[in-house]
């Protein structure tokens, strides 16, 4: 009961923050978005009162409910000729992200050598590189990729855990810097005189004439069959997921009436309520490991950034890509498409997409580090 007060008192506030024109109220949300309130509400109440909400059933019915009904609207406001604008190139940034997320590893442990042996010593001679490659399962991939990948390098129980609790903490904090990044992108994007942009496809403005309720009313009955039979005959969560993207991206482009404006207004509001549900487990626990694995863990981190950047210059890329790909590689197909919405909600099908592709490259990614661990 306490965490379904606290998620909807939290998704009213961030609505309401999100509608506010003081330019008090503006100034704040261009250092912290509206959307990330609904991540750190939640965690303020549970580090307040001393409450451990990680296991709430709210958790299974986001996973099992809220997350497809979300991605099969914001995946049904996408249109081809929007896909068609945006290009290939995004896909090679994601795609470069998670290229550097598997060999970094490698290369900051070959560089280390010119500084001494201590974090060949420390990685090799202790095992800890065991711990490295679920994180790379875990960052590219997600929890399944994390255990696969777990059990395939024999890492032991305790540094596994140990991992988790990190890999927990340092993705939360990374969350919260891609807020912070993707609303300074266009200042960005000005200094390297980068003018990619994007056309508005999506009107603002959700009409309630007679001809829009019809659209209203068929496009909410259509969604919700297609997510009842999406339910009922595929069990798999990954399957389920590409299975109402495909369908999103059917209906929205061929069925005329489809309301777009409204799927993606509603696809807003359940990713504020997915990362409500997501704040009641943010939690930062106590945790032994050496000092410079952890140094290692975040300089890892902060170059597969730089690394991106750089890449997008390159390309000539809107900047504002590198925290939705860097998102959609660390944190999934619940984050990216909130990070994405604190820039421009029409570019969260796009994070979805590349979400989708984290999660099924995910392995294969852990695999290409333990090859290259394996050289040593």
């Amino acid at each position: 009961m306490a965490a379904t007060l606290i998620v909807l008192l939290t998704v009213s506030t961030v609505l309401w923050l999100s509608r506010q024109k003081h330019p008090a109220i503006q100034k704040v949300l261009d250092w912290f978005p509206a959307i990330l309130f609904a991540y750190v509400i939640p965690a303020a109440f549970t580090h307040t009162f001393g409450w451990d909400l990680t296991k709430v059933p709210l958790h299974g019915y986001s996973k099992d409910w809220i997350i497809p009904l979300a991605i099969l609207m914001v995946m049904s406001a996408l249109s081809f000729k929007q896909l068609r604008i945006i290009g290939v190139r995004p896909i090679l940034l994601f795609v470069s992200g998670s290229f550097i997320i598997a060999v970094l590893p490698i290369l900051l442990l070959l560089l280390s050598m010119f500084f001494g042996n201590g974090i060949q010593a420390m990685l090799i001679g202790e095992g800890y590189w065991k711990g490295l490659v679920p994180i790379v399962g875990g960052w590219i991939g997600g929890s399944t990729s994390q255990l696969v990948l777990k059990e395939i390098v024999e890492c032991p129980e305790a540094l596994f855990l140990a991992i988790l609790v990190l890999d927990n903490v340092l993705v939360n904090l990374w969350t919260i810097l891609m807020f912070q990044f993707i609303k300074r992108s266009d200042q960005l994007n000005r200094w390297w005189g980068i003018t990619d942009e994007v056309p508005d496809f999506v009107p603002n403005e959700v009409l309630a004439g007679q001809k829009d309720r019809r659209s209203i009313y068929l496009t909410i009955g259509i969604s919700a069959l297609v997510l009842a039979a999406c339910s009922l005959f595929i069990t798999s969560f990954i399957w389920k997921i590409v299975a109402l993207s495909f369908a999103g991206l059917f209906l929205g482009n061929f069925l005329p009436f489809w309301n777009h404006g409204l799927v993606l207004k509603f696809g807003g509001v359940l990713i504020v309520l997915i990362m409500a549900i997501l704040g009641l487990k943010l939690q930062f626990g106590n945790f032994e490991l050496p000092l410079m694995l952890i140094g290692f863990v975040v300089v890892w981190l902060l170059l597969h950034y730089l690394f991106m950047l750089l890449v997008a210059r390159l390309l000539k890329l809107h900047t504002a890509w590198v925290p939705i790909s860097s998102m959609a590689n660390l944190g999934g197909i619940s984050t990216a498409p909130a990070v994405t919405a604190a820039y421009n909600e029409e570019w969260m099908p796009h994070a979805i997409l590349l979400a989708i592709l984290s999660m099924v490259t995910g392995t294969a990614w852990g695999s290409v580090t333990i090859f290259l661990f394996g050289l040593f």
